[in-house]
């Protein structure tokens, strides 16, 4: 609880801050309240087990709220020369964030349904409204617009299942809810069927798996780039980490129920997200596209439930998560300097930029899942976790849709070492080099000693 009081009072204090003009202080301010936060949670850990009724600190929330907490700092790094001159809602910006991270952490600790829907609404409201941030640009008011209609739509799904759960049950406690699924397997009431389907299908929602992805390209496109980063790594673990302790604990006992329809979702997911990205010529919506595919791998940790699921979630989530920082670090220096978002833009960057190119070329590879980067380790486990129940066709169509991922994330890597461009000199400022540099050093390290936090669960 200290880690979202933490936040919450530094988001609010930021907020006074910006009240007052004292833009100086508004990143020194956010990154102590963020260290604190990392603070409380190795104070933490290993501890016994804080429950708060509707709320659980365990290692599986600490070391989920970790990777949320270190992607946050790395992306408020990413502010530095971000804003025009003059620019006067940073203050909002910076609030709004910190704000969409405290409903992250109650997503990944709540111990009842109600804090789930509480978390994610935090969660969801702040970020309606970043991704529309930038009022006079078109593409950011259609991307919050699209995001609210179709984040509102699927909060109802979730809501109904919620309801259907409930009235089985009368609880929203998850302990309570499996609880009553063991001890009465014959007698389950037939409310709580649908409300399992319509909860997997609002929780697919807020994850961008297909054929619920719809809202993903056009928002992630149009939000301004520092958004689209938190969205698609710090916002897209917290929905695992939520999907997982519902459908990897309350569920559970029905697995045998929802896995099949789970099951299609994660072969559409896979194709769709793959096949899209083939096409993309905008490196941000090529990205989007990915993050689609990517949650197909991770629904792998549902498909066959094993002690090690939640483990298998938390490496893939920290190596999408610093994979994805560089790459959108990276893309707001080309996008500042060019103006375009294209992948042509990056032609020749390894020229005259080795430090940025080098970082690049390594998130590529992790996303593409080659050997010694964390994204191998993460695609190795996932695959590992189906196999453990022979799902070969699953895993056939996972390494095909692979070979897919390969083209298009070094295609990248061809542009920037082995095609001609306009040689631009980046800019790179102070903090943008440190989150390449320790983003580059984490994904290596990982992927050479995964050992690291494979087993902190």
């Amino acid at each position: 609880m200290n880690i979202i009081i933490t936040i919450a009072v530094t988001a609010f204090i930021v907020l006074y801050a910006g009240l007052f003009k004292a833009k100086k202080a508004l990143l020194p301010l956010t990154l102590i309240g963020l260290i604190v936060a990392l603070g409380f949670v190795g104070m933490s850990w290993n501890n016994n087990i804080v429950s708060y009724g509707m709320m659980k600190m365990d290692n599986f929330a600490l070391a989920f709220s970790t990777i949320s907490i270190i992607g946050t700092f790395f992306i408020f790094l990413l502010t530095q020369r971000y804003f025009a001159e003059g620019s006067d809602n940073v203050a909002e910006y910076f609030t709004l964030i910190l704000f969409s991270l405290c409903g992250i952490i109650i997503m990944v600790s709540y111990e009842n349904m109600s804090m789930l829907f509480i978390g994610l609404e935090i969660m969801s409201v702040s970020l309606y409204i970043l991704a529309g941030i930038r009022k006079l640009n078109f593409a950011s008011n259609e991307a919050s617009l699209k995001y609210f209609l179709m984040g509102a739509f699927s909060t109802g799904f979730l809501l109904l299942g919620i309801t259907l759960i409930y009235g089985a049950t009368g609880s929203f406690s998850i302990s309570v809810i499996q609880d009553y699924l063991v001890n009465n397997v014959k007698s389950i009431s037939p409310l709580f069927y649908p409300g399992v389907i319509l909860m997997m299908i609002g929780l697919c929602f807020k994850v961008g798996a297909a054929p619920f992805h719809f809202w993903t390209p056009d928002v992630y496109e149009g939000s301004p780039s520092l958004i689209t980063a938190f969205m698609s790594t710090v916002v897209k673990t917290a929905g695992f980490a939520a999907f997982l302790r519902l459908f990897a604990g309350a569920f559970e006992p029905l697995h045998d129920f929802w896995m099949p329809a789970l099951m299609v979702i994660v072969i559409i997911t896979l194709c769709v997200g793959n096949i899209t990205a083939l096409f993309q010529k905008n490196f941000k919506r090529m990205l989007a596209y990915s993050s689609i595919s990517h949650a197909g791998y991770m629904l792998f940790s549902l498909i066959v439930l094993t002690a090690n699921s939640a483990s298998n979630v938390l490496v893939y989530a920290a190596a999408y998560t610093f994979a994805s920082i560089i790459a959108f670090a990276v893309l707001i220096l080309v996008k500042q300097k060019t103006g375009g978002d294209s992948i042509d833009s990056f032609n020749g960057l390894g020229k005259k930029n080795p430090l940025v190119a080098i970082a690049l070329t390594v998130a590529m590879l992790s996303l593409a899942g080659i050997p010694l980067t964390a994204g191998f380790i993460g695609k190795y486990v996932m695959f590992l976790n189906v196999m453990e129940n022979y799902q070969v066709t699953l895993v056939v169509i996972a390494i095909l849709n692979a070979l897919i991922g390969f083209y298009y994330y070094f295609k990248v890597v061809v542009a920037m070492w082995f095609k001609d461009g306009e040689e631009i000199v980046l800019d790179a400022p102070f903090q943008y080099k440190i989150v390449l540099v320790l983003s580059l050093i984490v994904t290596l390290l990982l992927g050479v000693y995964p050992s690291l936090i494979l087993n902190l669960i």
